[in-house]
């Protein structure tokens, strides 16, 4: 079938196999032009499939030759219907991963449940014996706690005060001015559940409970922080709630795992055009000035080459992790720069619909939001019939 790009608000409701495995092969090009990392060897992802999670697995694989196993949620193809975008990444990545002889398989469910969080013990049991990395990188809006049975939906909501700021239609261009209601009831409780560090910590509970951890293992979350112009719908609004609790979480792992030297970390990374930050008011607009402003300075990074940096100069030295003064990894420290954040806040004043194309990169902003989903990446060819029915080869 011709596959084309169909859109619902702020989702794209179709992907392109072919786009997908070309995104993934053009993120292990990158890896393995950036020479070894002295890094784990058997490493579980769980949220494998898209952005941060996907570039980890990419990263420990190509850069590390490690047996990787990927935990993620995602749309299987039928006939005529594609699949979700991660179902395709995670298809090409075992390709790719099994023609260079490296192990990887897959486990597609809620990473939530007791149930998923079973059938990964046993195939880590199985197969691999312990892991000695855990990447915990999960984006979900709801999670049903698989202790209380509660159903918990998270808000992305400003606390307190209504907050009001510009924000732009991606697709439009449009800069308009935006304002979103605060939390209220439940919200700050229920994101924090979704989006904390409960999950985390039970997975690690688990690994650890079955003997699955090896001596030294390392587990790190994924994190943002964000600058002023964002921080009262981002790190001061309910979301910020919940990455305190992840936070604080990393440092109840690590007390937990002193019996086999292990630690846990939180590493905060830059922000990047996801499926998530498209739908967050104000987000969109900040990432289009940024990327203007880091581009023209030759710094700027997606999300293979924040992890690269990651696991190279952070991760895997040999030397101790360097951390703030909150004990996080930064490596939002080339976004954070007091020279860029300056540039942004100036533009931020005159970005208006009429110049936000040329003061930011709006174009950049949707080529990165199309190649989410498989679309607009070069060397496919989109005219051609794609076959949809991909399989996962570990999964079948």
């Amino acid at each position: 079938m011709i596959i084309e790009p169909r859109m619902r608000g702020f989702i794209c409701t179709t992907s392109h196999p072919e786009g997908c495995a070309q995104n993934v092969k053009n993120q292990i090009e990158y890896i393995k032009s950036k020479g070894a990392i002295n890094g784990a060897k058997k490493v579980l992802v769980i949220g494998a499939s898209t952005g941060f999670g996907l570039a980890s697995r990419i990263t420990s694989a190509f850069g590390s030759d490690a047996a990787t196993i990927g935990v993620f949620f995602e749309k299987e193809p039928a006939e005529g219907k594609t699949a979700s975008p991660g179902w395709y990444n995670s298809a090409a990545f075992e390709t790719e991963a099994h023609k260079a002889g490296l192990y990887a398989k897959s486990i597609n469910g809620d990473a939530f449940s007791n149930e998923i969080k079973r059938q990964t013990l046993d195939l880590i049991k199985a197969d691999l014996g312990q892991v000695d990395l855990i990447i915990y990188s999960l984006a979900s809006p709801v999670r049903m706690n698989p202790t209380t049975g509660v159903l918990h939906r998270s808000v992305l909501k400003p606390i307190g005060d209504v907050f009001t700021n510009k924000t732009v239609d991606f697709h439009s261009g449009k800069v308009s001015e935006i304002s979103i209601q605060p939390s209220s009831g439940d919200d700050i409780e229920n994101t924090v559940a979704v989006m904390g560090g409960e999950d985390w910590s039970m997975w690690i509970d688990a690994l650890k409970a079955e003997n699955l951890l090896a001596p030294g293992a390392t587990t790190v979350a994924y994190s943002y922080i964000g600058p002023s112009l964002t921080e009262a719908v981002y790190r001061k609004g309910t979301i910020g709630r919940a990455k305190d609790h992840l936070e604080a979480t990393a440092f109840a792992i690590t007390e937990k795992l002193a019996d086999i030297d292990g630690k846990a970390f939180v590493s905060v990374n830059k922000a990047l055009v996801t499926q998530a930050s498209s739908a967050i008011p104000v987000i969109p607009l900040y990432i289009s000035l940024l990327y203007k402003i880091m581009k023209e300075e030759g710094i700027h990074e997606g999300c293979i080459e924040q992890i690269q940096r990651l696991y190279q100069e952070r991760l895997f030295t040999g030397k101790p992790v360097p951390v703030d003064e909150k004990g996080r990894i930064r490596v939002d420290d080339l976004e954070m720069r007091a020279d860029v954040q300056e540039k942004i806040a100036k533009l931020w004043v005159e970005a208006v619909t009429e110049n936000l194309s040329e003061i930011g990169d709006l174009e950049g902003y949707r080529k990165d939001f199309y190649n989410l989903f498989g679309f607009d990446v070069q060397g496919v060819d989109y005219k051609a019939d794609a076959n949809e029915m991909v399989n996962i080869e570990s999964i079948g």
